[in-house]
């Protein structure tokens, strides 16, 4: 009899189970090092969070908010976001682009960047479209394009090698402009700029994003801006939103994120804003999906955005004093890797810094006809026998493209002093390892 109930269970189970949109998007580089950093590493400079506080304000307005008498902080609130919050967004942003905005209709709040990814790619992209996607991009875009049902197209931006024996900067990474435009066709429904980029730390150009804003309008493309580390440029540079471009409000969403902004990455507030044309159909995903994101963390998000546009552009304002204290802790890992051989490439914003990692290929030898490309092998190697944790910059790329950009590994700098000491004391270590007989 039991032979009889197995037999009939198997031939009511051989039905597919997994749903056919999510064919190999199963891997995930955060699973497999998250975990490796929490059972080996000393110094974790891989995930790209701070391990130092919020700025107390922000403390503080969440503590008013979970105490306060509005018992109703504690409820649901708007679907699309919480009324204080849109409409501090829409001021502050309204003021960045020079516009009028809808609080209602131009922004919408959801759960972290990620979720506005989420939602611009189901809202926007149907079967066999096509999303271009610059090269090295945060890992979360290809396969958000391809469970929409559609095609990732890539571009590199590709190195050039400074003169003089410099070390390189970001900057030096960039979009060839004919192999760009040859990216866009009929299929093209639009492309995902990442400016700061993570990993590499580039800041577009503006001359960078007029070339990229005059492709989207001749071929009727839509833009995904992820600008989550708006805040976080150095060396007097400037983040310019495409958006402010001629012929691009109409057809850009711009992506940000209270946990770059604010040091609170765990609050999970993010938002979009753009044109009504496109948030609708955002919000259609959005109230299909999560529906809101958690209305204390946004009411405690709407008092620091209110409290910065009061202090904007002001000395004690939380977006100058934050770039400030990061551009110091760059340049300190920058001194710290250089001196032991691994060469940094200068970031000119975000939490993020890669460094080649070329010199070290003798301690970690070449396992050939390997498919894992060579930068995740280092890495793994690094934080199970060294202690420190960073990630492969090959994370970062199409497969056909991983085993180009298999020399280079990325560091979080965005750590208290105390880490980035630990961190340096390794290398130290390490290097004295390495010279002596």
């Amino acid at each position: 009899q039991t032979h009889f109930l197995s037999l009939s269970l198997q031939a009511k189970m051989s039905k597919p189970v997994q749903a056919q949109r999510l064919e190999g998007t199963d891997k995930n580089i955060w699973v497999e090092f998250v975990k490796l950093a929490a059972t080996y590493s000393k110094v974790n400079l891989g995930q790209g969070f701070p391990d130092f506080p919020p700025p107390d304000f922000l403390k503080e307005s969440l503590v008013r908010a979970l105490s306060g008498e509005n018992h109703m902080l504690h409820q649901y609130t708007r679907a699309f976001g919480h009324p204080p919050l849109v409409k501090i967004l829409a001021q502050f942003f309204g003021k960045l682009l020079g516009r009028d905005l809808d609080p209602m209709t131009n922004v919408m709040v959801t759960v972290g960047a990620y979720q506005a990814l989420f939602c611009c790619f189901q809202a926007l992209v149907d079967e066999g479209d096509e999303v271009i996607i610059i090269e090295p991009f945060f890992d979360c875009y290809e396969p958000m394009v391809k469970m929409a049902g559609g095609t990732p197209v890539f571009v590199p931006l590709r190195p050039k090698a400074p003169k003089d024996g410099k070390l390189m900067s970001s900057a030096d990474w960039q979009l060839d402009p004919a192999e760009l435009a040859s990216k866009f066709s009929e299929r093209t429904k639009a492309i995902v700029l990442n400016s700061p980029n993570n990993p590499l730390g580039k800041v577009f150009s503006r001359e960078e994003l007029e070339l990229i804003a005059d492709l989207c309008v001749k071929h009727d493309v839509q833009c995904i801006s992820d600008e989550v580390y708006e805040w976080l440029v150095y060396d007097g540079k400037e983040h310019i939103r495409i958006a402010s471009l001629r012929g691009m409000w109409d057809r850009t969403i711009i992506i940000g994120s209270a946990g770059k902004t604010f040091s609170a990455t765990g609050w999970k507030v993010g938002w979009t804003v753009g044109p009504n044309r496109l948030l609708q159909h955002l919000r259609t995903v959005h109230q299909n999906s999560v529906y809101h994101c958690a209305t204390i963390a946004q009411e405690a998000v709407a008092q620091g955005f209110q409290r910065e546009l009061e202090l904007y552009g002001t000395p004690d304002s939380y977006f100058v004093q934050l770039p400030k204290e990061l551009q110091q802790k760059r340049d300190w890992l920058v001194q710290s890797l250089d001196a032991v051989g691994m060469k940094p490439i200068i970031p000119e914003g975000t939490y993020f810094l890669v460094a080649d990692i070329s010199k070290f290929k003798s301690d970690v030898p070449d396992v050939p006809d390997s498919d894992e490309p060579y930068d995740s092998r280092f890495a793994k190697w690094m934080v199970k026998n060294k202690g420190l944790a960073a990630i492969p910059l090959s994370a970062f790329y199409s497969v056909a493209h991983k085993n180009n950009y298999s020399h280079f590994i990325r560091f979080c700098f965005a750590k208290e002093d105390a880490t980035l000491k630990a961190a340096n004391d390794i290398l130290q270590k390490w290097k004295q390892e390495k010279t002596s007989p």
